[in-house]
């Protein structure tokens, strides 16, 4: 999206106020984070540049994952951005993307883009063929569910 190379972006108009679209996203993330049937029961972001983004992901099956990274930006009601190519205290890692979420007033909805952006092509097409458009597709589908039931 807007030229930037390697970037990944799913945008969904929700026919919702922004501030809930804001709070379900900042208060009521273990609801929506990832595609069911996996879970996030554990998801820490301490929204200020340079606090901590933390996520435990679980699978139907067992499975974990843990992605932590820093929040870069944040404009509250509009905007957050984070990254996982840095750990708490300033501690490289590495890096597969940017996460740039943006919270747009539309009317009386809001709309809503998630963007990846990635160093390289291969990691784009790698975070494409992981199923990027499905599951962030569903993530906006369920966080556009708890906007609903809170505003």
């Amino acid at each position: 999206m807007n030229g930037i190379p390697n970037e990944l972006t799913i945008e969904r108009r929700m026919a919702v106020p922004r501030d809930a679209v804001w709070r379900a996203w900042t208060e009521h993330a273990t609801e929506w984070f990832c595609p069911l049937p996996w879970k996030a029961p554990e998801v820490e972001m301490d929204l200020r540049p340079g606090g901590i983004s933390r996520v435990r992901m679980v699978g139907p099956e067992g499975e974990e994952m843990n992605l932590t990274g820093v929040i870069l930006e944040v404009v509250p009601g509009e905007r957050v951005v984070s990254t996982d190519a840095i750990a708490p205290g300033w501690v490289p890692q590495t890096a597969f993307m940017i996460s740039v979420t943006e919270f747009i007033a539309d009317g009386d909805g809001t709309l809503y883009r998630a963007s990846a952006r990635h160093w390289t092509d291969e990691a784009r097409q790698q975070h494409e063929a992981m199923g990027f458009h499905e599951g962030w597709g569903k993530v906006a589908e369920q966080l556009e569910a708890v906007a609903r039931r809170i505003a």
